[in-house]
């Protein structure tokens, strides 16, 4: 660990942590590791600010926490392996595309409320982000907990929802974006998997709803009641008050827990200005169906 003292200062009354005093980017040990790991179940949300870092830097860190996961975008349309995506509009020459670019179109399917990788048959643990260049306006990210969530339930929305398994289809929430905005290689690729409707931490045995705009109906139910169910769950989890807003600065790594947190995009005008951030994923556990 560094020798600076580490300091947590918490980002909201329901999650999130600010932790400094330590350099992120350089070799960790196994007590740094497992610091890191107890953030996360403790908090879901941690932000290391004013850290440099690479993708090189950014893989081994990644890899410190687990197996990383392969991109579905590029392995779905192209057969290939590849652990980075980049949100933003910053290509890899260094020019940036606008609001009409198909490739722009296509991630605003991130502004919609998500889990990463639920419609994986293994979903994401954790995705992890380095800001390079950021928005001067727009362009922030946000949060809410899914466990705070179930806490508040009622006892008997509790028992209803805790036996249910939700299925997740990658083509139902990319078709609200555009009919031609997926392509077909890749929609093939993903197709719907059942995920428990509710999860629980392997540590802590915490649990959260599992939803998002993957979740496309309860199995076993039809879709007008499903969809008043989850859309209802999903309304009162996203209340403006039980949101965090991350307003990203250079030189930000953010980790979020994609096990029990939802997240989207605030937007911002990409014809006025550069975003650049380089995400990388560890893959779960298991199956949630398995835990």
């Amino acid at each position: 660990m560094s020798r600076q003292k580490i300091e947590y200062t918490p980002l909201h009354a329901d999650f999130g942590v600010a932790i400094t005093g330590l350099d992120a980017a350089g070799p960790q040990t196994p007590d740094t590791v497992e610091m890191i790991k107890k953030a996360i179940d403790d908090y879901s949300f941690v932000v290391f600010p004013n850290q440099s870092f690479t993708d090189d830097l950014q893989l081994a860190f990644t890899q410190s926490l687990g197996e990383p996961e392969e991109s579905h975008v590029t392995l779905g349309e192209e057969g290939r392996v590849e652990y980075f995506g980049t949100i933003g509009n910053v290509q890899a020459d260094g020019t940036a595309i606008g609001n009409s670019h198909p490739k722009t179109v296509f991630k605003t399917g991130n502004n919609m409320w998500h889990s990463d990788s639920s419609f994986r048959p293994v979903p994401s643990y954790v995705s992890i982000m380095c800001a390079y260049e950021v928005p001067s306006e727009g362009g922030a990210t946000l949060f809410i907990s899914q466990r705070a969530a179930y806490d508040r339930l009622s006892k008997a929305t509790k028992e209803q929802v805790d036996p249910l398994v939700g299925i997740h289809d990658y083509s139902y929430s990319r078709s609200k974006v555009g009919p031609r905005v997926l392509k077909p290689e890749l929609a093939a690729s993903l197709p719907p998997v059942k995920q428990r409707m509710v999860r629980r931490n392997p540590r802590s045995g915490a649990p959260n709803l599992y939803l998002g705009s993957h979740c496309r109906q309860v199995d076993g139910w039809e879709m007008p009641p499903s969809r008043a169910l989850i859309d209802e769950l999903t309304e009162d989890a996203t209340a403006s008050q039980h949101i965090y807003s991350h307003q990203w600065q250079a030189g930000d790594l953010v980790i979020w827990d994609n096990r029990c947190l939802l997240h989207r995009g605030a937007g911002y005008d990409a014809d006025k200005h550069r975003r650049l951030m380089r995400q990388t994923r560890v893959r779960g556990a298991c199956n949630s169906l398995a835990e």
